[in-house]
């Protein structure tokens, strides 16, 4: 499973990392400039395996389930319908 929050935690890590060296003159503003691009382009990237993850255990609860979830739904449309009726 990926894990996002410590990929954040390691992004924001990188980054201030990246902003001290920048305030002692160790780097340029552009490489500052690449290397956000680049500290963007690793967390987008834990964030698209994240939201994979997520959109497969949902497909996979959905194969495994339908019939439950489509009886539960069944059941409260009619007892909504019941309720409004009476």
């Amino acid at each position: 499973m990926p894990n996002l929050l410590a990929a954040t935690k390691e992004y924001w890590r990188k980054l201030d990392e990246l902003e001290a060296a920048y305030h002692r003159d160790e780097v340029s503003v552009e490489e500052v400039d690449a290397r956000v691009k680049e500290l963007m382009r690793e967390l987008g990237q834990a964030r698209r395996e994240m939201i994979a993850y997520i959109l497969s255990g949902l497909s996979h609860f959905w194969r495994e389930q339908k019939e439950t979830i489509l009886g539960t739904a069944m059941l409260g449309v009619a007892v909504c319908g019941w309720a409004i009726a009476g």
